[in-house]
């Protein structure tokens, strides 16, 4: 059975897929749910996600958390010693999803390092902050402020 590390804040916790399949979840509007768990009921809101790196912020009744999450992959590299992404060059940085962005944090010619925060996108009523996903240097801008992308459409072009 598949288990997922999920850190929350400082805190490591081991979940299964059957411990997610016991919760009671129910969506009492856009990105916020209602959990009960063992007759104990939560109030979660969902208040930003990056789901490339698998990374998001949930506030439960009212206290804000930082969670992430590695599935048996992530877990797996990890346990090798290997990170996906070190020393890694990156040719193109794709949309995730569809969405509008909202703002470009790049110029071109700019040197930008792993980690660092390429462009906020609008989806879902959500704001995603994209990340570079290893070094590089940006060549191109391919869209501006304001500009709707589709899933998979070239943001920006690095070398």
């Amino acid at each position: 059975m598949e288990k997922y590390k999920i850190k929350i804040d400082d805190q490591e916790y081991s979940i299964s897929q059957e411990d997610l399949s016991g919760l009671d979840i129910i969506e009492t509007s856009m990105h916020q749910y209602h959990i009960l768990e063992q007759n104990t009921a939560y109030r979660v809101v969902l208040e930003s996600a990056d789901f490339i790196n698998k990374k998001m912020v949930l506030v439960i009744n009212g206290n804000r958390y930082q969670v992430a999450i590695e599935d048996r992959y992530d877990q797996l590299i990890e346990s090798m010693g290997l990170s996906a992404g070190s020393a890694q060059k990156i040719q193109n940085v794709k949309a995730p999803m569809p969405g509008l962005v909202l703002d470009i944090l790049v110029e071109k010619e700019q040197t930008v390092s792993k980690g660092e925060a390429l462009l906020i996108l609008e989806a879902m009523k959500m704001e995603n902050v994209l990340k570079a996903e290893g070094d590089g240097v940006i060549k191109s801008i391919e869209v501006s402020k304001g500009t709707a992308v589709e899933k998979g459409q070239i943001i920006i072009e690095m070398h």
